[in-house]
């Protein structure tokens, strides 16, 4: 078998290799382009978030040493929806590849690697109760998913920007 076989390319005469070999090997292969292509989603995902975090750091610091104009903190307000949006769109996306991932390891893999992962840390999700105090280290203990945490940060940084706002129409 050629190596273009192999990989469920064309026989000699020009036709497809269908056999059931040949489509466990290209399905495999799919597979893990799948899953690197998740990880390079991943690893944008952590650059925007360490670019938008410089700058909101940046303007809400500039913030705090003087006395500026309004749209300094507007922009920060436009920077931190700007984030909070394309966490979003990350979110969406990622959630899109893994259930191509899952469902590859569903149907064609004797292993569901990452689908059991997630089985698991359902499993061991925190509640959304935060109060009484039984609940809130119940919650500190159990899985968040890092997309509902890291989204918090743009919301705070809108929240310091607004108040900025507040505190230079209330003076």
């Amino acid at each position: 078998m050629t190596g273009t076989e192999a990989r469920g390319g064309e026989h000699a005469a020009g036709h497809a290799d269908r056999s059931p070999a040949a489509c466990a090997v290209v399905e495999l292969e799919l597979y893990k382009l799948a899953v690197e292509m998740a990880d390079r989603i991943s690893g944008r995902r952590a650059l925007a978030n360490t670019f938008f975090l410089t700058v909101n750091t940046g303007l809400a610091a500039l913030l705090g040493g003087g006395n500026l104009r309004w749209y300094v903190a507007v922009a920060g307000i436009v920077f931190a929806v700007s984030w909070w949006a394309l966490l979003q769109s990350y979110r969406r996306l990622n959630w899109a590849k893994f259930e191509v991932i899952n469902r590859i390891e569903r149907d064609s893999l004797p292993l569901g690697i990452y689908s059991e992962e997630w089985t698991y840390l359902q499993g061991t999700s925190s509640r959304r109760k935060v109060w009484p105090p039984k609940d809130f280290l119940a919650w500190l203990k159990g899985y968040r998913e890092l997309g509902a945490i890291e989204r918090i940060v743009p919301l705070a940084f809108i929240a310091i920007y607004v108040a900025e706002l507040i505190r230079q129409v209330a003076s």
